[in-house]
């Protein structure tokens, strides 16, 4: 396995990065080392450390083959500068938030298939329980490695009869969401990796055809799962009640009086999402 000393040619606030990525307990962040440790597909392990300050970023990226490098460049945005996410929200109204918040990445999840599973789970849930039910999920059928959790396979789910998912707690539709998608992907139905090659419109149309994915869970696959930047949930309860904090409402804003500002962000409404979360985290 290779180290690698990686210096980002622009600010990347790491550990902000970290404090968001330490909301899941199932990820394996250290805040005191400023690292974190990375399940691989093949199911090996890298690490990834901090050793620089947000304005001049150094990491140090251990037990990685040369492609698990370029995937974690892509899981944690070091090979795309966030300068003109920066420069762009200077002119909008959101710029101080991106200024209080400046060189936040937009980090994806570790497993497409986690990610999916862990938007199916947490819908129309507190946040508090949907960490429970997720952890509950990957701890019950997954698989820890020297501390690092491992999804489960799609294929391993497949195989299961909502009873078992309704003894962690699941409703019954959920569970049965869960597994409908599982099934799909086990039989090579639904190809969540050759989503990449497709458009947010294209990606969406083929995941909201599985019962349990509406807007809500496509939008958050593409934000989190494939990285999109250009994605802003209208139904998010923490949107909305972060824009009702930004403007100062008694009640949360309305989703038409949100569609006439998202002109100003785009192209970049993942950010605004992704900071205006931060500002209520």
């Amino acid at each position: 396995m290779r180290e690698l000393r990686l210096e980002l040619p622009f600010a990347y606030d790491f550990d902000r990065a970290l404090e968001r990525l330490s909301l899941d307990p199932l990820h394996a962040v250290d805040l005191s080392d400023r690292s974190v440790r990375i399940p691989m597909p093949e199911g090996t392990i890298a690490t990834v450390k901090a050793r620089g300050i947000s304005e001049s970023p150094v990491f140090e990226i251990t037990d990685a083959t040369e492609a698990q490098m370029r995937l974690i460049a892509d899981l944690l945005h070091f090979n795309r500068s966030l300068k003109p996410v920066t420069d762009h929200f200077r002119k909008t109204s959101l710029a101080h938030l991106f200024e209080e918040h400046k060189g936040t990445p937009l980090v994806r999840e570790f497993s497409l298939y986690g990610s999916l599973m862990k938007s199916i789970i947490h819908q129309q849930l507190n946040l508090s329980f949907a960490h429970t039910l997720t952890s509950r999920f990957v701890q019950t059928y997954g698989e820890q490695k020297d501390g690092v959790w491992f999804y489960p396979a799609p294929e391993t789910i497949a195989q299961l009869e909502p009873a078992s998912l309704r003894e962690l707690q699941f409703s019954t539709r959920k569970a049965e969401y869960v597994i409908g998608l599982s099934r799909a992907m086990a039989s090579g139905e639904l190809d969540l990796e050759n989503m990449a090659k497709l458009d947010d419109d294209e990606v969406a149309a083929r995941l909201v055809h599985y019962r349990g994915v509406g807007p809500w869970t496509a939008q958050s696959f593409l934000m989190f799962g494939l990285g999109r930047p250009n994605l802003f949930p209208l139904a998010d309860i923490g949107l909305q009640n972060a824009l009702k904090i930004q403007w100062g409402r008694p009640e949360k804003p309305k989703a038409e009086e949100i569609l006439l500002h998202l002109p100003e962000w785009e192209p970049y409404l993942s950010y605004a999402s992704l900071y205006l979360w931060r500002s209520v985290e």
